[in-house]
């Protein structure tokens, strides 16, 4: 028997309208030990990350731990792409055992999660494995969350995905929102972030815009 294909999306990828994204302590104290990747590359994917799901209009919950006693505010570069949105804070290491974000996961009503932030192996594996358990479809941005250690962060990777969590990263998550260069509204939204914050991937777009004033898929 013959499968028949068609043209359309998995339905495990991500779109704009399915899920909420989670942004974890990205607070000075928490970076300041983390050694998993470099803090300059950190800021960077997280800026990605936020500007990606601000500018698809995700709703995004922010949160931090201890902001005013021990860890700091939260990444300029996370924060401006959302103006005026407050931080939730806690107390508590596992963010899914604090009420105020339980009540914010609730009220925006997604049974689809993404996670990012610090550190990987306590802050990102409390509640990654606490949404699995009861229901929720998780995915973690592993590139703009890091740990104390290579090891820490691998190993907190490894338990996550044996625990039904999806791995992505922070520029597959940007373009995973945008995927058709056809969708003519997001596209400018799209290529301006990967310009800014999309490294390697960046430069190439401004290179064969400027030289070319060439544009992803004929666009």
């Amino acid at each position: 028997m013959s499968i028949t294909a068609t043209p359309a999306p998995a339905k495990a990828l991500l779109s704009p309208t399915d899920h909420a994204l989670v942004l974890i302590d990205y607070q000075s104290q928490m970076a300041f030990a983390t050694k998993s990747i470099a803090p300059e590359l950190l800021r960077n994917n997280a800026a990605l990350v936020a500007s990606a799901a601000a500018g698809f209009h995700v709703p995004t919950i922010l949160t931090t731990v201890a902001e005013k006693s021990f860890s700091g505010p939260m990444f300029s570069e996370v924060t401006d792409a959302f103006p005026g949105q407050p931080m939730l804070d806690r107390s508590s290491m596992n963010t899914w055992e604090d009420a105020a974000v339980i009540d914010e996961v609730n009220r925006i009503g997604k049974d689809r999660l993404v996670f990012a932030g610090l550190w990987t192996s306590v802050c990102i594996v409390g509640p990654v494995l606490s949404a699995l358990e009861q229901g929720f479809e998780v995915y973690v941005i592993t590139d703009a969350s890091g740990d104390i250690s290579e090891e820490a962060h691998e190993r907190a990777v490894t338990r996550m995905i044996q625990a039904g969590a999806r791995p992505i990263t922070a520029l597959q998550y940007l373009l995973e929102l945008q995927r058709d260069w056809a969708r003519g509204d997001t596209y400018d939204l799209t290529t301006g972030i990967a310009r800014q914050w999309g490294g390697a991937y960046g430069l190439g777009i401004t290179y064969a815009k400027s030289m070319f004033n060439a544009s992803e898929g004929g666009h």
